[in-house]
């Protein structure tokens, strides 16, 4: 690639470099679960790919008119757990996220099954936590065979989190079973179809999710699914299909969950870099984490 001392890359962000006098810190590291997916990939990749597509952009961000600079990030490499079984890996996941000091942290998935040691990583007693996920799917299948990255929602449901503390933005139809759509109903949780979130715009949407969240919990974690994203825009998701949302939407949906004080951490799951096509779906994720770092940077 070509250097130019007047553009920084948000790789060197994401290595170290930062303003003299950072506003905030924000911690990223990479959770590769991968066995066990309904859809079998190697989503183990994703977290080195994305950190490479971090090289292709800036650290200026147009929409906000600030620099992700002000951000002081810490790359903590990956947890050694690319031959974990999801059942196995809670306690190592927990466990590091608690040794964390930032503002907010930001993990590299891994498929799915990231989202229930993730929010457990919180140390937030699940009543005073809520739950946004950005996802084609309920992600509420039964638990009896195990975790996997169907069954994340499901799973922090049965520990102890209520239904009226998550948040569902991008459902797609024909994409979920009835069973499911009971399971979330009966459960209380708020979800919306991709359709909605078209017709009334990502950024109302996602702001009334905040505030029916900020209601309810002390903490907020976010889960984007990169699969809630049109089958044209990420084509490395096994579970993304025709009118999903389009990365502008979910760079929108990231900035005001990083400007929001109780979003303490979000996961960017279920990428297989193998099967991309020019790096769409990496390059898709990885706008969304710095648009998440910029939104952290207007943090008040």
């Amino acid at each position: 690639m070509s250097e130019d001392p007047h553009w920084p890359r948000a790789s060197e962000w994401l290595a170290g470099s930062h303003a003299p006098h950072p506003r905030r810190r924000l911690a990223v590291l990479g959770v590769p679960l991968h066995l066990g997916s309904i859809s079998p990939s190697r989503a183990d990749l994703a977290p080195a790919a994305i950190r490479e597509a971090l090289g292709r952009y800036s650290t200026w961000d147009g929409e906000t008119r600030g620099d992700i600079e002000v951000v002081a990030a810490e790359d903590h490499g990956d947890l050694p757990l690319a031959d974990v079984a999801p059942d196995d890996a809670l306690d190592s996941v927990v466990a590091a996220m608690q040794g964390l000091d930032a503002h907010a942290l930001v993990l590299l998935g891994g498929d799915n099954s990231v989202t229930r040691p993730g929010v457990h990583g919180l140390g937030v007693p699940l009543d005073r936590l809520g739950l946004l996920t950005l996802d084609a799917h309920f992600d509420l299948r039964e638990t009896d065979g195990g975790m996997r990255n169907g069954n994340p929602v499901r799973a922090l449901l049965e520990d102890g989190l209520p239904g009226e503390n998550v948040v569902q933005i991008g459902i797609q139809p024909f994409a979920n079973s009835p069973m499911h759509a009971e399971v979330a109903q009966e459960a209380g949780i708020t979800f919306v179809l991709a359709g909605e979130v078209r017709s009334r715009g990502i950024g109302a949407v996602l702001t009334e999710a905040l505030e029916h969240l900020d209601a309810r919990a002390d903490s907020i974690y976010l889960d984007v699914d990169v699969d809630v994203l049109d089958r044209g825009f990420a084509p490395a998701t096994p579970g993304s299909r025709p009118g999903g949302l389009a990365p502008w939407e979910i760079r929108r949906a990231a900035r005001l969950a990083g400007r929001h004080p109780k979003v303490r951490a979000v996961d960017l799951v279920e990428i297989d870099p193998t099967v991309d096509v020019a790096d769409v779906t990496t390059l898709a994720a990885a706008a969304t984490l710095l648009a998440f770092a910029a939104g952290l940077a207007a943090r008040s």
